[in-house]
């Protein structure tokens, strides 16, 4: 049977398109469920606040009655407007191995863009760098983190016969925790230290935490905006609360730290234990008892994930990362974790690539995000 392409319109369409991949990817041992409860909010017109601002499109692929893939068309226009550009993102694209299917959902989504005046087309890629970024094409052998997709070899490969090349590529690093901070970093730390110019802060309850939440996302949004990092465009302070609740009830307040100069926030670094084994373990259902089994693997866990972190751009170069890394060693080394999965770093951060194998980082994971022009 021929591609039927079906946008969504009800709450049956949008219910097939956010559990359509448990289907795709069953027996997929690397595969983790996203979390459903949060799927509902994220693909909902009424409460994500990023369609305050983005133009988007979601769509179905059937053959005959059964649903074979989805995809998402995005325009964030604050991004265009700030970067002074014309792209379009798709993201959340899941089909079975299908060529057809790939590609009237790829041209579905283009003829889209095209018609809204784009001239470009990124992807996967979604609202915001926030969300799942670039499609795995190497290191398969490793299970998915929360904050990453991850996809069948194939799918890369479908997609680039549809014309689609790199645009970016993100290495991920895998750190073994040391039983001893290295000579080097601790007399960096030590001169920081002594210093006195700066502050340290470590937390053991939420509540602590609470207060320098906004802080911290006000430095992410003047730092990510003035690094020109890739897909970024700033949110506004109703969007900040909505990351701060989406991340904030699995967020251990052991693995955030924040220094601060004269009460000004300055540099964070934020981490979580990997808690993918027991969002599996649940099939992404939090509710009645699926929290269970997450909070369990958070604790059983050997791995931390770094998930954000920034530095204000005067301050940079002064050993601050050294501060705060050696301090989120020490408490991950504390909770019994043994490897350190470093989340994203752009191909073009050099610097940054270039001290995580100082430190002892073997490249694991990596990401690449494509483009083809419209």
């Amino acid at each position: 049977m021929a591609i039927e392409i079906k946008e969504v319109q009800t709450r049956k369409d949008l219910k097939t398109f956010i559990y359509l991949p448990e289907i795709i990817h069953a027996n997929h041992a690397h595969w983790v469920h996203p979390i459903y409860m949060d799927d509902w909010k994220y693909f909902d017109r009424t409460k994500n606040k990023a369609f305050a601002y983005c133009d988007a499109i979601f769509l179905l692929a059937f053959r005959g009655d059964e649903a074979v893939g989805r995809v998402m068309g995005i325009i964030n226009n604050r991004f265009n407007s700030y970067r002074k550009e014309n792209i379009a993102r798709f993201g959340y694209l899941e089909t079975f191995e299908d060529p057809e299917a790939v590609h009237a959902l790829l041209r579905r989504v283009e003829e889209w863009a095209r018609a809204k005046g784009m001239t470009r087309i990124i992807g996967p890629y979604g609202f915001s760098d926030q969300d799942p970024e670039g499609y795995i094409i190497q290191g398969f052998e490793n299970r998915a983190t929360i904050a990453t997709y991850y996809n069948f070899e194939w799918l890369p490969r479908l997609v680039e016969q549809e014309g689609y090349t790199k645009d970016m590529d993100y290495f991920v690093y895998k750190l073994l925790v040391p039983k001893e901070i290295p000579e080097f970093y601790k007399k960096i730390y030590e001169r920081i230290q002594r210093r006195g110019n700066f502050t340290l802060l470590e937390f053991k309850k939420k509540k602590e935490l609470k207060p320098w939440i906004r802080p911290v996302l006000s430095l992410m949004n003047e730092t990510y905006t003035n690094s020109n990092i890739y897909g970024f465009a700033p949110l506004d302070e109703k969007e900040q609360d909505d990351l701060a609740k989406r991340y904030l009830p699995v967020i251990d307040p052991r693995f955030v730290k924040v220094v601060t100069k004269e009460g000004e926030v300055v540099s964070f670094i934020i981490a979580m234990p990997d808690m993918t084994a027991g969002i599996q373990k649940a099939r992404g259902r939090l509710l009645p008892l699926g929290f269970i089994h997450v909070l369990r693997a958070a604790k059983k866990t050997k791995q931390l994930d770094l998930l954000l972190g920034a530095i204000k751009e005067k301050y940079r170069g002064l050993g601050l990362d050294v501060m705060m890394g050696v301090k989120m060693l020490e408490s991950a080394r504390q909770a019994g974790h043994e490897i350190l999965d470093t989340h994203h770093e752009m191909e073009s951060n050099v610097k940054v690539r270039a001290e995580m194998e100082r430190m002892g980082g073997v490249l694991y994971k990596k990401f690449r995000v494509y483009q083809k022009k419209l």
